[in-house]
């Protein structure tokens, strides 16, 4: 099992960089707090899972999951390394489509699709509808009669299964909200009236994310196995989902299996009598890594033997910590001897507005920084305008090594 810490962080003469970046020079031009994008860990990490994937010797699909980080300008550079996607609302297949993904790469999932997203995806063509009720695929067979179509669906598969990760990001059991249970899959395929204008063409499993322990993953890719052996017919592919777990700490366990490991427990589960497409839903393992959150020191605070670092950014910006108990590596602006235990803490008036509780860090003070890495999964597409707060700025370091803009700061007066 791997147990490498990934970041492209790096102290180089005791300040911090990104890459060969002097991120306190970033900063000259950039108002903190920000996210900031490595392109090459991006690319780095988009390549190993694909290269990953060829030893199924399957024809495969990576569809990366926009929940995770819908940035335009990441989501063209997936594009153009052949990634489809992964969507749960009509705003993300919109992104998705502006990005250059093609719509026959786009797999919808999500157990509330409204009639407007259902519409929208039918005139797109997209890949596969993930459907995750009866009464969702009474209503897109309604729908696509109306439009003379024949909707594209995958089932997904509940396996009832508990995945070890935390409790809000577990999915794969029944008392879950996701998904279909065997027995009404196989039941549905006997009532004609749901399929006039629909096809079954895939199932689809996925049981939660940050997944750590591959056991219930595995149980999950047999059940699955044991579904598709009882459809009378041959499907075109499993959708296997995502959830891969990634490295957060450098040491704490347990820690992230690896993509070859991941790859491994498929051969030895996926176990079906014909030829299958297999499609991928991973965003974490993708994009945790390329981001980092950069926010400044605005003060510190002694309360007896309670110290506090106090920064510029938010719970708003920056949800993990609060909403999950997520722990993320914290790193100083510069290296030192001259250490502090310290807790740091944000300006929002929650005492969970907390991004680390006693880490061991130099004796920062203001116009000092930090960077908290692995933010690139879940930081800005979960941020908000909580306190009346502007969501921050996204920064991309490109392959080129040029530092570009590539969202727009909000306006408070437009919110």
């Amino acid at each position: 099992m791997t147990t490498q810490y990934d970041c492209p962080l790096n102290f180089t003469n005791n300040k911090l960089h990104i890459e060969n970046k002097d991120i306190a020079e970033i900063i000259k031009n950039q108002p903190t707090p920000f996210y900031l994008y490595s392109e090459n860990e991006l690319i780095k990490n988009y390549c190993a899972f694909s290269e990953a994937a060829k030893a199924l010797d399957a024809e495969y699909e990576i569809c990366f999951a926009l929940k995770s980080n819908p940035n335009k300008v990441l989501l063209r550079t997936l594009a153009a390394l052949g990634a489809g996607a992964d969507i749960v609302s009509g705003g993300e297949l919109t992104r998705a489509l502006n990005a250059g993904i093609a719509a026959s790469k786009i797999v919808f999932s999500g157990v509330g699709k409204t009639e407007v997203e259902i519409n929208q995806a039918l005139d797109a063509d997209i890949y596969s509808f993930n459907v995750e009720s009866i009464e969702e695929l009474e209503l897109i067979n309604e729908l696509a009669s109306k439009k003379n179509k024949i909707a594209r669906i995958a089932f997904r598969l509940n396996p009832k299964v508990e995945a070890i990760t935390h409790k809000y990001i577990s999915t794969g059991y029944k008392t879950h909200k996701f998904g279909l249970l065997k027995k009404d899959i196989l039941e549905s395929l006997k009532n004609e009236s749901l399929w006039k204008h629909a096809k079954l063409v895939g199932l689809s499993v996925h049981i939660g994310s940050q997944l750590t322990c591959l056991k219930a993953t595995g149980e999950a890719f047999k059940v699955l196995s044991e579904c598709v052996a009882h459809i009378p017919f041959e499907l075109e592919f499993v959708d296997l989902g995502g959830g891969l777990g990634v490295n957060y700490s450098k040491t704490q366990e347990p820690k992230a299996p690896s993509i070859e490991e991941y790859m491994n427990v498929i051969k030895e589960n996926v176990q079906i009598k014909y030829p299958l497409k297999i499609v991928f839903e991973p965003g974490r393992r993708i994009i945790a890594s390329a981001g980092v959150f950069i926010t400044s020191v605005i003060r510190t605070k002694q309360s007896e033997d309670c110290h506090f670092v106090i920064v510029d950014g938010g719970m708003n910006d920056f949800a993990r910590p609060s909403l999950y108990q997520a722990y993320h590596e914290i790193f100083p602006s510069y290296r030192s001897e001259n250490m502090v235990t310290t807790d740091i803490v944000g300006p929002i008036c929650e005492t969970a507005d907390c991004f680390g509780e006693q880490r061991s860090l130099p004796k920062l003070s203001s116009k000092d920084f930090i960077a908290i890495a692995d933010t690139g999964a879940y930081g800005y597409s979960m941020s908000s305008n909580y306190n009346l707060r502007s969501k921050p700025q996204e920064v991309l370091l490109t392959k080129n090594g040029e530092i570009k803009k590539i969202g727009e700061l909000q306006d408070l007066n437009s919110i």
